[in-house]
């Protein structure tokens, strides 16, 4: 099942159209392109309409937030809504500061998304109106433990329900869920969030799965999770090989994109139902 959701990414080529970071804009282009998407990253909301009717799906990621990019995002969802493509949203920092608190509370009451994707800390806000946010960072005392973890499934569920949305909640441990189904998932390796941008090209794989999985919006977003995860574990291997740095891992990450296989994913995929 995962695995068919990866060969269709690389058999269809999704066009996918990103508002995203600045920081790490890069990164998510090159991240799309390795695992077989193709990206245009246009945010000037005079052309967003035109770019997002020849893409497959749509990425907005308000990790560098501003007024201007913020009507792009709006004006490039609606357009997405409009034609039926789906769309993943990434509240970066949400919970952090007023602004970001406004712009996350109307991003979800104009645009409806397909998938909304962040940390346990970004995705309690959202729910709540409150988190311990940490910056851009998931607050410790939000972290899934084994303890946990059934609430927090069932957390994910209900505002799946109540959003209509896919949720992806992503950290150490990973929670994908729609309203009757949920995935957890425990691929990836710590030196992750020692690279600024691994969620925000996370959010951009996930773009491109629903983009060329727009049937099997669960499934394709727990894929891309999962694919993510795996990569940060065989790139931390290469790593270990050439005794390199962080600089060094943020390569081999994006190198281990361009070279997972369907049976490498089906191999090393540590997904299980909920």
């Amino acid at each position: 099942m995962f695995e068919e959701v990866l060969q269709n990414v690389r058999n269809r080529a999704p066009i996918v159209h990103s508002i995203t970071n600045y920081v790490t804009v890069n990164d998510c282009a090159n991240i799309i392109l390795a695992c077989g998407g193709s990206p245009i990253m246009a945010d000037d909301v005079g052309e967003v309409c035109d770019i997002t009717s020849i893409c497959s799906s749509l990425v907005i990621n308000m990790g560098t937030l501003n007024e201007r990019t913020m009507q792009s995002m709006i004006t490039a969802g609606k357009k997405a809504n409009e034609l039926g493509h789906p769309v993943v949203f990434d509240p970066v920092g949400a919970g952090a500061s007023n602004m970001r608190n406004e712009a996350a509370e109307r991003l979800l009451k104009e645009v409806k998304f397909s998938v909304i994707r962040g940390n346990i800390s970004e995705i309690k806000f959202l729910a709540t109106g409150s988190s311990n946010t940490q910056g851009v960072d998931a607050s410790v005392a939000d972290a899934i433990t084994p303890e946990n973890i059934d609430s927090v499934v069932a957390f994910a569920k209900s505002l799946s329900v109540a959003t209509g949305s896919v949720i992806a909640i992503t950290g150490a441990t990973d929670i994908v869920a729609n309203a009757r189904k949920a995935y957890v998932i425990r691929n990836g390796h710590p030196m992750m969030s020692r690279v600024t941008g691994t969620g925000c090209m996370l959010t951009a794989v996930i773009g491109s799965f629903i983009g060329a999985n727009p049937d099997s919006l669960l499934e394709a977003a727990a894929g891309a999770v999962a694919a993510m995860g795996l990569c940060g574990e065989l790139a931390w291997k290469k790593l270990d090989q050439v005794d390199g740095g962080t600089g060094t891992y943020r390569i081999l990450l994006i190198d281990a994109m361009s070279k997972l296989t369907v049976p490498m994913l089906k191999e090393g995929g540590k997904i299980e139902d909920r």
